[in-house]
């Protein structure tokens, strides 16, 4: 709803400095608010900044994915991980994601291409200025408890990592935007035997690189996309690599080719329990002996630093309770969660929730009252539940319907036609190729011509309103 109420500004203080954070923090400064951002890396980028330092097999960690010291690595992201959307889809809504001479020029390019974008997009709108860097957020929770909605205000207690263990900031805001990411937890499955399974385990986020594979037998939990790149690059170098699923019946044609080209690279069920010599029991009751087993099982959602009393809470992996994925009735504006959804084309949904979240604090924007907020959530929990959907996947949103109407509520406009067609297009080309559908894309020619004009035509609005 548009508000007639005088623009206001707000002190804000965003969370992470990844894709939802930036463009927050563009959106935020936009309707003239006065921005800090709090970055607990030395870059931009969040997921997008890869390390290889971060995970050393040979080093003393945990291989679930905390360290000796309890922090969890941010990252999730290997070595040879190239996107799985081509470039012509991602990028925000006037910043496209175009080649760079000199750079990778490929439709799917690595992850560090993506990493560039992000840098170039901070520059362009000058929004390192506003980032505190090597800067952890230690603890965030209501000022005044009791003060609901637009009056409530934030203390937030930072640490500089580069300072020591006793220097400690504590500042007040109008408002917090939450922009952490969801792919720096590793979720596991509970598997009988786990605690007394002497040999490797690993979670796919310490996963960089094959070679301390070599030679061995692997069984990796999971044919999501990491679970199938890994699989895919570990038959090179492993001896026998075991990829457990959980239905050996929905197997894509092109995981099926997969297996049927590499006689080292096996489909088994789900595991049933692991014992103390080193073997693994599948639920078919055939087993294995390996030497490292790689859970692909997923991320899940955690905000350790944020106190709400208990008002937003994280069941399963559903965060909420949260209105159209984004805001906690009771403490809204004031508390947002920006890039909370997944399968979702995710920058352009990022930058619509940044533009919701910023023109609300401003005044521009209103919300519904708190009781219709909390109907409109039960009603989305209940018509989960009768659709068997699990919890877990309640932020799941594979819908471009919705992220179009999401947008109406600040006037973002819809995802293109041709934006759509070409995602729908490389679902399904990977799923019958999934070894080359990055790099074989005749199938989408058309699509991808009418892609190019869309990009130079808003490429050269871009040039034109910065020139």
């Amino acid at each position: 709803m548009v508000s007639e109420n005088i623009r206001v500004s707000k002190r804000v203080c965003i969370i992470g400095a990844g894709p939802s954070g930036l463009v927050a923090a563009r959106e935020l400064r936009k309707e003239t608010h006065d921005v800090v951002v709090i970055e607990q890396n030395n870059e931009v980028g969040g997921q997008w900044l890869y390390n290889d330092d971060d995970h050393d097999h040979d080093h003393d960690q945990d291989q679930l994915g905390v360290g000796n010291d309890g922090v969890k690595v941010h990252s999730s992201i290997y070595s040879s991980l190239r996107l799985t959307s081509p470039r012509e889809i991602m990028g925000y809504s006037d910043f496209p994601f175009l080649i760079k001479k000199g750079r990778d020029v490929r439709r799917f390019p690595g992850h560090r291409e993506l990493l560039l974008y992000l840098k170039d997009f901070s520059e362009r709108f000058e929004i390192r200025e506003l980032i505190r860097f090597n800067t952890r957020v230690e603890y965030v929770g209501m000022l005044d408890y009791g003060k609901f909605g637009k009056d409530l205000r934030w203390i937030v207690r930072t640490k500089d990592q580069n300072m020591s263990h006793d220097h400690k900031v504590e500042e007040v805001f109008d408002a917090v935007v939450v922009a952490t990411g969801h792919y720096s937890q590793p979720r596991l499955p509970l598997i009988k035997g786990m605690d007394v399974w002497k040999r490797r385990q690993i979670h796919s986020h310490v996963y960089r690189v094959p070679k301390p594979f070599q030679n061995e037998v692997v069984v990796v939990v999971g044919n999501s996309l990491s679970g199938q790149d890994i699989s895919m690059e570990l038959v090179d170098v492993a001896k026998e690599v075991y990829l457990s699923v959980k239905s050996l019946h929905q197997i894509s044609q092109g995981l099926s080719k997969v297996i049927s080209k590499h006689p080292n690279l096996h489909l088994y069920p789900q595991i049933e329990a692991l014992e103390e010599d080193g073997r693994v029991f599948f639920m078919d009751g055939s087993w294995v002996i390996a030497d490292t087993i790689i859970y692909c099982t997923g991320y899940s959602y955690s905000f350790p630093f944020l106190d709400t009393k208990g008002i937003v809470m994280v069941d399963d992996d559903r965060v909420g309770p949260l209105y159209e994925h984004t805001f906690p009735p009771s403490l809204a504006p004031s508390l947002s969660f920006v890039g909370i959804p997944r399968k979702i084309i995710g920058f352009p949904f990022f930058e619509s929730q940044a533009k919701w979240i910023a023109q609300l604090l401003s005044g521009k924007r209103t919300l519904p009252s708190q009781e219709d907020m909390m109907k409109s959530i039960k009603d989305f929990y209940h018509s989960k539940d009768i659709s068997g959907i699990p919890k877990h996947n309640t932020h799941d949103i594979a819908d471009f319907e919705y992220c179009d109407k999401y947008g109406d509520n600040v006037g973002f406009p819809h995802l293109e036609e041709w934006r759509k067609d070409l995602c729908l297009s490389v679902l399904k080309n990977s799923e019958v190729n999934l070894e080359t559908y990055r790099d074989s894309y005749e199938h989408d020619h058309d699509l991808l011509q009418v892609a190019h004009q869309s990009l130079h035509f808003t490429q050269l609005e871009d040039e034109d309103h910065f020139a």
